[in-house]
């Protein structure tokens, strides 16, 4: 016997193992997927479906792709179906959801976010707390309303943050840790044993979209502050610098101290060791490990030597 029925509104690889999870619990009932349009993609620029979309096509889930939900069909068509539904799940759907919406289903519209909130309200906070160096992150499932990322939260988890997690390390630990905890908050909620609680007004930060100008290293940093950011964009956008006038993307290094008196962006040996600017803790230079030439493949700082000169007393820009 189904004892909810919801209706799932998402979009990237982040909310596919939602999804999944809904689907596989017993007693809940998926029977609409929301997702964007399909776009063109990839160098042949084919037109392709959004991982959500893929993935409740090979679950026979009916599927809505509206360009918005603020036209007035949109929105009655939403209406509709919400009468035979419970509860909206959200996971970075990426369209706004006007308020008519969010009044629609019985028990009101779910969302996951990838923060501790109110860390991190806004588009990125998965990077923005690697970039910001925070110690640790984690999920909240919250209920939504009309404000950014403002509404009540039924519960969160937390994972640290390590020395050398990257943004997609923790996009991907995030989506496997929110998705049970989807579950449990509906079932919660449908049995009345759990209710949601504002959010802290103390804390607030907000997680801006990534700038594509915020890339760009510059050694002049210290090498924490390097670090951080590199492993905040790593592996998308990527941070990167210039080499003889070839871009460079660096998605993983490690901080070294002990470095003085060198210029920033000077290359210190011929493993990659580059000068940074002087932090509080004495750390003025990076060991770049993972790195990506323009139009190549990800490789290792060893593979990368091995067909590139890039030795002592070169300089990156």
């Amino acid at each position: 016997m189904t004892d909810l029925k919801v209706i799932f509104m998402g979009t990237p690889d982040f909310a596919v193992p939602t999804l999944a999870a809904l689907c596989a619990a017993p007693g809940i009932e998926v029977v609409a997927v929301y997702t964007q349009p399909p776009r063109r993609a990839g160098r042949g620029k084919r037109t392709r479906n959004t991982p959500v979309h893929q993935a409740a096509v090979e679950r026979d889930i009916p599927v809505y792709t509206p360009v918005s939900l603020k036209a007035e069909g949109a929105i009655a068509e939403f209406a509709a179906i919400s009468e035979d539904a419970d509860a909206a799940v959200v996971v970075a759907y990426g369209l706004i959801l006007p308020s008519a919406v969010l009044q629609a289903p019985r028990l009101g519209c779910f969302n996951l976010h990838g923060s501790i909130l109110p860390r991190w309200r806004g588009a990125a906070p998965i990077q923005r707390a690697v970039m910001a160096g925070d110690a640790a992150t984690g999920v909240c499932i919250m209920a939504m309303d009309e404000g950014l990322d403002t509404g009540a939260v039924y519960c969160c988890a937390e994972v640290p943050i390590g020395p050398a997690t990257t943004a997609g390390d923790l996009h991907d630990q995030l989506a496997e840790l929110g998705a049970p905890l989807m579950v449990e908050t509906l079932r919660g909620v449908a049995a009345g044993r759990l209710r949601a609680q504002a959010q802290a007004e103390a804390g607030v930060t907000y997680a801006s979209k990534i700038d594509k100008a915020e890339a760009r290293l510059d050694w002049s940093l210290d090498a924490a502050t390097l670090d951080c950011l590199i492993r905040g964009l790593s592996p998308a956008p990527g941070a990167w610098c210039e080499w003889q006038g070839e871009r460079i993307k660096v998605l993983l290094a490690a901080p070294e101290s002990g470095v003085k008196n060198a210029v920033p962006g000077t290359v210190l040996d011929d493993n990659l060791l580059v000068a940074t600017g002087a932090g509080t803790t004495g750390e003025g230079a990076l060991r770049l490990m993972r790195v990506q030439r323009a139009g190549k493949g990800v490789t290792s700082a060893v593979e990368f030597l091995r067909g590139n000169a890039l030795g002592t007393g070169q300089v990156l820009e």
